[in-house]
């Protein structure tokens, strides 16, 4: 079957995501694992594989930051329970993150870049989302302080600030130091938090 008929774009997530937790638990038992045996971890053809990741190497580097991304139920297991207090906390835990992995992240858009345009190969999608769902676990407790349509439009407003295309806009674009880059992404945070409020206060 044809991948652009194959589902639906969640369905095409989860057998991503699938695949990535298939290699992470091969890369625990100490194995160095092919994409065939990655396949048969994640009961897949072999082809299926190979749409969403051709090269093993880009599987495997991303499958080892899938490790390292925070978890949101410790994220927010104690803490701020405030909006921005919460966001502010997503954006930490990822900055250290990106912080101990750079490099690798670095590869993975060098890989995510090669795959073509922003859909990914024939509606694959090239990139795991894992800023989405924490920004998302974030705001869930807070969510009767915006309207719905305000609410959606601040959590992709939250995402362009937080993760690895931010750092890298901080660092190589601005020229920023961590902790300058810090402040600014905590500014940015607070003040869409505060412009999404605004429009519930306005109606």
């Amino acid at each position: 079957m044809d991948i652009t008929s194959a589902g639906r774009p969640n369905q095409r997530r989860r057998t991503r995501k699938n695949l990535l937790q298939a290699a992470t638990r091969l890369v625990k038992q100490g194995r160095n694992p092919s994409l065939e045996e990655i396949a048969e971890e994640a009961i897949v053809s072999r082809a299926t594989v190979y749409r969403y990741f051709p090269k093993v190497d880009a599987l495997l580097l991303e499958a080892a930051l899938d490790v390292a991304s925070p978890d949101a139920a410790v994220l927010f297991e104690h803490g701020p329970r405030d909006a921005v207090g919460r966001v502010k906390r997503v954006d930490d835990a990822l900055h250290e993150m990106i912080l101990a992995n750079e490099a690798q992240l670095r590869m993975m858009l060098v890989h995510s870049l090669q795959r073509g345009d922003g859909d990914g190969e024939h509606g694959l999608p090239a990139r795991q989302n894992r800023r989405s769902p924490l920004i998302e676990a974030a705001l869930a407790p807070v969510r009767e302080q915006f309207r719905p349509a305000a609410l959606k439009n601040l959590a992709h407003a939250l995402a362009l600030v937080i993760g690895t295309e931010a750092m890298v806009v901080c660092k190589d674009v601005l020229q920023l130091d961590d902790a300058e880059a810090r402040k600014v992404r905590h500014w940015a945070i607070r003040a869409m938090i505060e412009a999404a409020r605004k429009r519930v206060d306005s109606n």
